[in-house]
């Protein structure tokens, strides 16, 4: 640190006071430096009167800063350690005139931030004697100040915290004050940083929330938070949810310390949670705290498995509070997640994804897709739930931002059907970009996983998967046509039966689908019949235009005799009626047809019941068994339409 502008130094040689220490020493008997300094009223002495005393002080002054100087120059013997034998006024008077004279080694900063601690320590009632002196070291050697600070007073006492007060109060040093304690929070649980004396003990990232709940709950707000706020939010809410891990033994040790000193939470997360909410209330923001002790929110934080839901939660209570705050987060979140937090990245990503309608895509909207992209294929189900929600609004508000990619693709096989439908949803939105095609291996992809998902027990999931399948097989690219006829073969079947679908929307979108369908494989025969509503004409057309796919064509129907919908048993029940004509003298195949017809003749639908048994009886005959065979099963016909007549009535 430089001497003040029009401060004359008044250090003379060195040589010059080792004389006169030489002999002003022995000629005061009993008396050595600190007695004599003890009893002096002060540092500043008169050269109007030369009398002894005056001239002797003044000599002891400058010899005062020789010592200092032989201290910084690494010879001397420990000066500071003496100033604390020193009256109050005259220990502080002299550490002033040290700071203000200049710190050349900065080795000595450190004893001079406990000597500063310990003189106030000691005087409780003159707190801000020192203020200036602490202002212009953490001026100049700002890391030396701070990081000392953590190590001797961890626990910030009220010494501790009167120091902590001064600097963030000043426009000078708030800043680096704020930035250091931030690099401290997030290095959990010790942050490593040398300071110039070669410390490098470990500071406890817990020291730094202390310290800041300690400021957070002054009565006055330094404006340098108000600019850090986004980032000390994001960093309190992560040191929430990192802290729940098992913490080593000096941080267990020191955290019980900090407890029982200042009455704080049982838990470290309680308490960066506690922090955050003291950060809220001095930002004016209580209403978010209430809002999330009405939701019972802060509880959810506490916990790892639910932290993202109820970070969704506060992200959305930021999103009333302020855009900008919410702009500034997300920025911070950039960086969060460019330095690899993969203990945080789910709860961070979740946050981004609520903020997402607040940024301008134009600006960020390549690296939001990166991130996201960038975990679509996560072993965690919560991280791609997470990925592809953040999926739907981006695509949402610019659809032409993001490609068709084979990692959506492979998700429509994903075993979590939420998955599932919010992938169909992305998909469903980026169809919509007009100009889009679709090439080959993509297409394929998507016609394969899609089509079996028609049959999907959501009906949301049947209906966006054979609108996207009826958009795949109209945008791809023309020379790829070729490679995509077997699944669009493949789906006929399935887009049959749910034209009998009792959801009136997938049954619509079904036969819209299939008509595509027929249309895209050149079936000319097939679009009539369609056209002119010949359902089960197309049914025949489907199993006799390949009697060696019959077979195919009959296992396909199967599952759909298992259907919870009374519409497609039935007519999956007169599907494999037609399919036994179609195979006659095929008997591993006819007797799949009996036995499943069989079990159908026990189906809670009157209508499907009796339909299955008829089934039946007609096929027994085209395959000429027996009489007595044919005799019992129309014995069985005649029976159960007696004790169903009604049913006569639907022919």
């Amino acid at each position: 640190m430089q001497p003040r502008s029009g401060h004359k130094s008044r250090k003379p040689p060195l040589a010059a006071f080792a004389e006169q220490r030489r002999y002003l020493w022995p000629s005061l008997p009993g008396l050595g430096l600190l007695s004599l300094l003890s009893q002096a009223p002060g540092l500043e002495c008169s050269m109007d009167a030369p009398s002894l005393p005056a001239l002797l002080l003044q000599t002891l002054c400058d010899s005062i800063m020789c010592l200092w100087q032989e201290e910084t120059a690494g010879v001397g013997t420990g000066l500071l350690a003496d100033l604390l034998f020193l009256n109050a006024e005259t220990g502080a008077a002299m550490l002033d005139l040290l700071v203000e004279e200049g710190v050349s080694d900065p080795t000595q900063v450190p004893a001079m931030v406990r000597y500063i601690h310990q003189w106030l320590t000691a005087n409780e009632s003159a707190g801000h004697r020192l203020d200036e002196a602490l202002l212009e070291l953490t001026e100049e050697y700002p890391s030396d100040v701070m990081i000392t600070l953590l190590r001797w007073a961890p626990s910030c006492d009220r010494a501790a915290a009167t120091m902590w007060g001064t600097i963030m109060s000043s426009s000078r040093t708030a800043e680096p004050a704020l930035q250091l304690l931030l690099d401290a929070l997030s290095a959990w649980p010790v942050y490593s940083v040398y300071t110039s004396d070669g410390d490098n003990a470990g500071v406890f990232a817990l020291a730094a929330t202390v310290a800041l709940w300690r400021v957070f709950n002054l009565t006055w707000r330094s404006p340098v938070v108000l600019e850090y706020f986004p980032n000390l939010f994001l960093r309190l809410l992560f040191q929430a949810y990192i802290s729940t891990q098992e913490m080593p033994e000096e941080v267990e040790t020191f955290w019980k310390g900090c407890q029982e000193e200042h009455g704080l939470a049982a838990n470290p997360n309680s308490f960066a949670l506690q922090t955050l909410k003291a950060l809220l209330c001095q930002m004016r923001y209580e209403h978010v705290v209430v809002s999330m002790e009405r939701k019972r929110a802060w509880d959810t934080l506490l916990c790892a498995d639910t932290h993202h839901y109820a970070v969704r939660l506060l992200a959305r209570e930021m999103r009333r509070v302020s855009i900008i705050w919410c702009c500034g987060m997300a920025s911070c979140l950039f960086d969060l997640l460019s330095e690899g937090i993969s203990d945080w990245e789910l709860p961070a990503l979740a946050f981004l994804v609520e903020v997402l309608d607040c940024l301008d895509l134009s600006e960020c909207g390549e690296k939001v897709l990166e991130i996201l992209t960038s975990q679509l294929q996560s072993e965690s189900t919560e991280m791609r739930r997470v990925v592809l929600r953040g999926l739907v609004v981006l695509t949402s508000m610019d659809p032409s931002m993001f490609n068709l990619t084979e990692s959506l693709a492979k998700l429509l096989w994903d075993a979590d059907e939420d998955i599932v439908e919010m992938t169909l949803i992305v998909l469903s939105l980026l169809l919509l970009h007009k100009d889009l095609t679709i090439a080959s291996p993509i297409a394929l992809q998507l016609a394969e996983a899609l089509w079996h998902l028609f049959d999907n027990d959501n009906s949301h999931v049947q209906l966006l998967s054979i609108r996207l399948f009826q958009d795949v097989i109209t945008l791809v690219v023309a020379k790829d046509k070729k490679a995509l006829k077997k699944h669009v073969s493949e789906s006929l079947l399935p887009l049959f039966f749910h034209c009998h679908d009792e959801n009136g929307r997938v049954a619509q979108a079904s036969r819209e689908t299939l008509l595509s369908a027929v249309r895209f494989l050149k079936r000319k025969d097939l679009k009539q019949l369609l056209k002119t509503d010949q359902m089960w004409r197309l049914a025949e057309c489907l199993l006799g235009e390949d009697r060696s796919r019959a077979a195919e064509r009959l296992r396909q129907a199967l599952p759909y005799l298992r259907s919870p919908q009374e519409p497609l048993r039935e007519a999956a029940v007169r599907f494999i009626g037609i399919a036994g004509r179609y195979l006659t003298g095929q008997q591993p195949e006819f007797r799949i047809i009996c036995m499943a017809l069989q079990d159908m003749t026990d189906d809670t639908s009157p209508t499907v019941s009796c339909l299955a048994l008829q089934t039946l009886y007609i096929n027994l005959a085209v395959q000429s068994i027996p009489s007595s065979g044919l005799q019992k099963m129309r014995d069985q016909l005649r029976q159960l339409w007696k004790s169903r007549p009604f049913l006569c009535y639907r022919g």
